[in-house]
C-alpha cells in the first residue's frame, strides 16, 4: 500500500492531514451545492406563490408544479451517465467540472428573469450541466487518491461536509433573499455563487497537476492491463459482451423514459400530449410506463443470467436494494416539494417575544458557528496555496465576503423586529444541520460491533424515517381549515427524516462497488441512479397531490401514505435478509 513516503509531491501542500487539492474540491462542491439547493427550495414556492401580492409567483397548482419539478429532478440523475461517458473517454475530468459549471451558471442566471421561456430554459441547462459536473467531481477525488485508499475514507467525509455546508447556507441564504426581497434575488443568489466556484476552481489548476486531464492512449492500457491482472470475474467480462440485443432494450427504454418525463409536465400545464392519451383500454401515459418497465426488466434479466452463479446472486441483490430504494427517495424527497408547501401554508411560524428571541439566538449560532469554522479552513488553505494559485485564493475570500455580508444582513433585520415569521424555506436547512451533527455518531455504529447487515440497515433507514411523516401526520389529526400546526412536528419530522438517510443512503452506492464486476459496474451505476430518478419523479407527483388529497380526505391521510409505504417496504427488505445474505455469498 503506497504511503506518504513514497509519494512526498502529494502530501507536499496539507490542510489538516490532507492535499490542499482536496479542499479546492470542497469549496467548489460546496457553491455548486449551495447553488442547487438554493435554486430547489424555491422552485415550488415560487411556482405555487399567488400571482398578487407582494412577492408574487406564478400560482400554479401543487399537482403542476409536481410535475414540473418531478421531471427536472428525475433527469437530474440521468444525465450524469452520460456525462461520466464523455468525461472519461473524451474530455477529461477537470474540463467536464468547468463546462458544467458553465452551463449551470447560465441556468440560474437565466431563471433569476422569472420569465416562462427563461425558466423553462434555466432548468434545461441546469439539467445538462449537473450531467457534467456530478460524476466528474467525485471521479477527480478517487483518482487523486488512488495511490492511498488508506485516506480515502477521510477525503470523502471532508468532501461530504462541504455538500452538506453548501446546502445548508444556500437554502438559508436564498430562501430569505427571495421571500424578503423578490424571487429574482434568490435565483441570481444561486448563480452568482456558482459563477464564483467555477472560477475558483479554475484558477487552482496548478495545484492538480495532471490529475483529472484527458487519460492518454497509454495510460487507457496501462489501466486496463492493470485491471486485467487484478479482476477476478475476467472470464466473466469475456462471456457476456453487451449485444445487439442489449443495446436496442438500452434505446428503447431510454426513449420511453425521457417521453414518459416530458409528456407529464406537458400534459398537466399545457394541455400538449406527446405520448397517446388512451393505449389498450388504459391511460396512455401508465400503459406505455409499464411496457418500458417490462422492457427494462428483460434487458436487467438477460444481462445477469448470462453470468456465473455467484455473480448473478450478486447482481440480483443490487437489484433488489435498488428497489426498495425507490421507495425511501420517494418519500424523502417530500423535502423538496409537500413539506415546503406544509411549511408556507400549515405550520404557524410566528414568532413574538422570548420565542422570538430564542428563534434569533438558535439561528445566529446556526449561522455564524459554521461560518467560523469553513472560514477558518479557507484561511489554512491559503496559507498553503497562495504562492500556487493566488487568484484562486481571492476568489474564494470574496465569495466568503459577500456570504458573511449577507449572513451579517439577515440577522441584523431578524433582530431588529419585535415580530417576525420563519421564513417556509428555513426548515430545509435542519436535514444538513442533522447530517453534520450525526453522521459521526452514527458511522461509529458501523464500526462497531452493533453494526447491522445491508439489509436491515435498510429497513431501519426506511422505517426510521417514516417514524417523521407519522408524527406528522399524529400532529396535524383533526387539525380544521386556518388552523395551524406546531412546527415542533415539522423539527422532529426532518430529524427522523436524517437519521433515516443516514442509515440508508451511504450504504447502496457502497454495495454496488462491492457486489457487481468491473464490466457491469456502469450499467449498474445506471440501474441504481435510474431508481432515484424514479423515486424522485413519484416523490413530486406524490407530493403534488397534497392539496388533493387534503381537500378530499385530510392533512393527516396525506402524511399516512408516507408512513404506511416505507414501513411496509423497510420490514419486507429486513424479512428478506437470509436470502439477500445467501444472495451477496460473503459480501459485507
Amino acid at each position: 500500500m503506497a504511503t506518504e513516503a513514497t509519494n512526498p509531491d502529494f502530501f507536499k501542500s496539507k490542510v489538516l492531514g490532507h492535499p490542499s487539492g482536496l479542499f479546492v474540491l470542497f469549496f467548489t462542491e460546496m457553491w455548486e451545492r449551495f447553488s442547487f439547493y438554493g435554486m430547489r427550495v424555491l422552485l415550488i414556492l415560487f411556482l405555487t406563490a399567488a400571482l398578487t401580492g407582494n412577492n408574487p409567483g406564478w400560482g400554479w397548482t401543487a399537482e403542476n408544479a409536481g410535475a414540473l419539478y418531478g421531471t427536472y429532478a428525475m433527469l437530474l440523475y440521468i444525465t450524469p451517465i452520460f456525462g461520466g461517458i464523455i468525461a472519461d473517454k473524451y474530455i477529461g475530468y477537470r474540463w467536464a467540472v468547468v463546462i458544467g459549471s458553465i452551463i449551470m451558471t447560465l441556468g440560474h442566471a437565466f431563471m433569476a428573469f422569472d420569465t416562462p421561456l427563461f425558466m423553462y430554459l434555466g432548468l434545461g441547462a441546469l439539467v445538462i450541466g449537473t450531467g457534467f459536473f456530478k460524476p466528474n467531481m467525485t471521479s477527480i477525488l478517487s483518482e487523486m487518491y488512488k495511490a492511498f485508499p488508506e485516506k480515502k475514507d477521510g477525503a470523502y467525509t471532508i468532501f461530504y461536509m462541504g455538500v452538506n455546508a453548501g446546502a445548508f447556507f444556500g437554502m438559508m441564504l436564498c430562501g430569505y433573499l427571495a421571500n424578503n426581497l423578490g424571487w429574482h434575488y434568490g435565483f441570481g443568489l444561486a448563480g452568482i455563487f456558482m459563477l464564483l466556484g467555477t472560477l475558483q476552481f479554475w484558477l487552482a489548476k496548478p495545484l492538480f497537476g495532471t490529475i483529472g486531464e484527458v487519460p492518454s492512449k497509454q495510460n487507457k492500457e496501462e489501466e486496463l492491463a492493470a485491471s486485467k491482472e487484478n479482476s477476478t470475474e475476467e472470464s466473466d467480462d469475456k462471456l457476456n459482451p453487451f449485444t445487439t440485443l442489449d443495446y436496442i432494450l438500452i434505446a428503447i427504454t431510454t426513449i420511453i423514459g425521457l417521453l414518459y418525463a416530458f409528456n407529464d409536465p406537458l400534459s398537466k400545464i399545457a394541455g400538449m400530449h406527446i405520448l397517446p392519451q388512451t393505449l389498450f383500454g388504459f391511460d396512455g401515459s401508465i400503459a406505455v410506463v409499464i411496457i418500458g418497465l417490462i422492457l427494462f426488466l428483460i434487458l436487467v434479466i438477460s444481462r445477469i443470467v448470462r453470468y456465473s452463479p455467484v455473480v448473478r446472486d450478486r447482481m440480483i441483490a443490487v437489484t433488489i436494494f435498488a428497489f426498495f430504494t425507490i421507495f425511501f427517495w420517494m418519500s424523502f424527497e417530500q423535502g423538496a416539494s409537500s413539506l415546503v408547501i406544509f411549511a408556507r401554508d400549515n405550520v404557524d411560524r410566528a414568532l413574538t417575544g422570548t420565542s422570538l428571541t430564542v428563534f434569533n439566538v438558535i439561528n445566529t449560532l446556526l449561522t455564524v458557528v459554521p461560518l467560523i469554522i469553513i472560514s477558518w479552513v479557507l484561511f489554512l488553505l491559503g496559507k498553503q496555496t497562495f504562492k500556487q494559485a493566488p487568484l484562486s485564493n481571492i476568489v474564494l475570500a470574496v465569495t466568503f465576503l459577500i456570504v458573511w455580508g449577507i449572513a451579517i444582513w439577515m440577522l441584523n433585520n431578524e433582530f431588529s423586529k419585535e415580530a417576525s415569521e420563519i421564513d417556509p424555506s428555513w426548515f430545509s436547512i435542519l436535514n444538513s444541520f442533522f447530517i453534520i451533527a450525526l453522521a459521526s455518531s452514527v458511522s461509529k455504529i458501523w464500526d462497531s460491533k452493533f453494526n447491522p447487515p445491508a439489509a436491515v440497515k435498510y429497513g431501519l433507514g426506511l422505517i426510521i424515517m417514516s417514524i417523521g411523516f407519522g408524527l406528522l401526520a399524529y400532529g396535524s389529526y383533526g387539525i380544521q381549515e386556518g388552523i395551524k400546526v406546531s412546527m415542533i412536528w415539522l423539527v422532529l419530522a426532518y430529524l427522523f427524516h436524517t437519521l433515516g438517510e443516514l442509515f440508508l443512503s451511504p450504504v447502496g452506492l457502497s454495495y454496488v462497488s462491492k457486489l457487481v464486476p468491473a464490466r457491469m459496474i456502469a450499467f449498474m451505476f445506471g440501474i441504481w441512479y435510474l431508481a432515484i430518478a424514479i423515486g424522485n419523479k413519484l416523490a413530486a407527483a406524490v407530493g403534488g397531490e397534497i392539496e388533493n388529497i387534503t381537500q378530499q380526505y385530510s392533512l393527516s391521510t396525506f402524511f399516512l401514505i408516507f408512513t404506511v409505504v416505507p414501513i411496509v417496504a423497510g420490514l419486507l427488505v429486513m424479512l428478506l435478509n437470509p436470502a439477500l445474505k445467501k444472495l451477496m455469498h460473503g459480501v459485507k
